[in-house]
């Protein structure tokens, strides 16, 4: 029987917006940093950690933490579905900027060249759990500092992989994508409703 709605593990509102345009029913599970119930998500790189195995590390640690929340909180039982995306250049992972000029750092680094956006997918329901990967690769136009000022002002990129949003403002500085839109804004769409039709979920 298939279940009314999912689990979001994500505080992302552009991941939110993906999942309503395509009719998914879900609902955002938060969950906090608790050490002692093991649901503090250590997004550290390891040593030598190749890009795509950090990323899918990552988010199946999301999803496993905050899958125990549902048994925490007494919550009713549904898949949860958690995401994890990062950018990198020049097989360097690049996460969200911790400052404005480490922003602009990342930003110059990112100007006239291609990088890559990974976006990896992890749902559990039970002992059940289907991963996904989704690559892209991004090729900026070349962008000069007073441009990369100008968009440091806004505060789009703050929280954002790679210090920028494809889906705002830094959509302007794409030359080129190959691969899923959707991926690089945080969630991509084919990917996800391949693997929550594996829990019997209704989707298009």
């Amino acid at each position: 029987m298939p279940f009314p709605k999912i689990y979001l593990a994500s505080q992302s509102p552009r991941r939110a917006e993906l999942l309503t345009q395509i009719g998914v029913a879900f609902e955002v599970l938060h969950v906090r940093s608790d050490r002692a119930r093991g649901m503090d998500v250590d997004e550290t790189p390891l040593p030598k950690e190749l890009p795509e195995a950090y990323v899918q590390r990552v988010c199946l640690a999301k999803v496993t933490a905050a899958y125990a929340v549902l048994g925490y909180r007494a919550l009713p039982d549904a898949p949860v579905l958690a995401a994890d995306t990062t950018v990198v250049l020049d097989g360097k992972i690049l996460g969200k900027p911790d400052s404005p000029a480490h922003a602009l750092e990342m930003l110059q680094s990112l100007s006239g060249r291609e990088h890559q956006v990974l976006t990896a997918l992890a749902v559990r329901h039970g002992t059940q759990v289907e991963t996904a990967l989704s690559v892209s690769r991004v090729c900026f136009i070349e962008l000069d500092e007073a441009r990369i000022r100008r968009y440091l002002m806004s505060s789009e990129g703050r929280d954002k992989a790679g210090g920028y949003g494809i889906q705002g403002l830094g959509g302007a500085f794409v030359a080129h994508l190959a691969g899923s839109y959707s991926g690089v804004v945080g969630l991509p769409l084919c990917e996800t409703v391949a693997l929550l039709r594996k829990f019997n979920l209704v989707t298009p």
